[in-house]
């Protein structure tokens, strides 16, 4: 029985009466949160981060995607330019200015001629690769359409 409660009016035999004596004489309610209470918050907080996890799982995909994507385009660029300059496309990176690539990604020229060049994009943190070609170069698979940055 809490200090003072028989004096107070309180009954004893009420077990789920839990009182303090404030400062001021009077009795407040201790409170808290239950086990029932902490456990639905658990589970709520586990249902959350279920439907989060794949979804930043698939945003780590989508930027290794859009940094090859990137590479690419550079590529096209560093090609045009080195073509103005000597009206050939080149299979040699270090031809390009030392073009490089982003961390991570790797750029391969499969053909390059006169007449348009074509290439090849890879990450090493996803099997997905970009393709793309330009001119009269051999088209290379999944591309289909000149100029446009295809992946798979």
């Amino acid at each position: 029985m809490p200090l003072g409660a028989h004096n107070r009016g309180v009954n004893p035999a009420c077990p789920r009466i839990v009182a303090l004596l404030a400062t001021g004489g009077r009795f407040v309610k201790a409170r808290g949160f239950t086990l029932i209470e902490l456990l639905i918050v658990v589970v709520i907080v586990g249902i959350l981060a279920a439907f989060a996890i794949p979804k930043f799982a698939n945003t780590k995909q989508k930027a290794y995607v859009a940094q090859m994507k990137s590479d690419l385009k550079n590529l096209a660029t560093a090609e045009e330019a080195y073509f103005y300059d000597s009206t050939f496309y080149t299979t040699s990176l270090a031809s390009l200015n030392n073009f490089r690539s982003s961390t991570g990604v790797t750029l391969t020229v499969l053909q390059a001629s006169p007449g348009g060049w074509s290439a090849r994009a890879t990450h090493g943190q996803t099997t997905r690769e970009c393709v793309l070609f330009s001119g009269n170069a051999t088209p290379v698979a999944p591309a289909t359409v000149e100029g446009k940055i295809t992946c798979t």
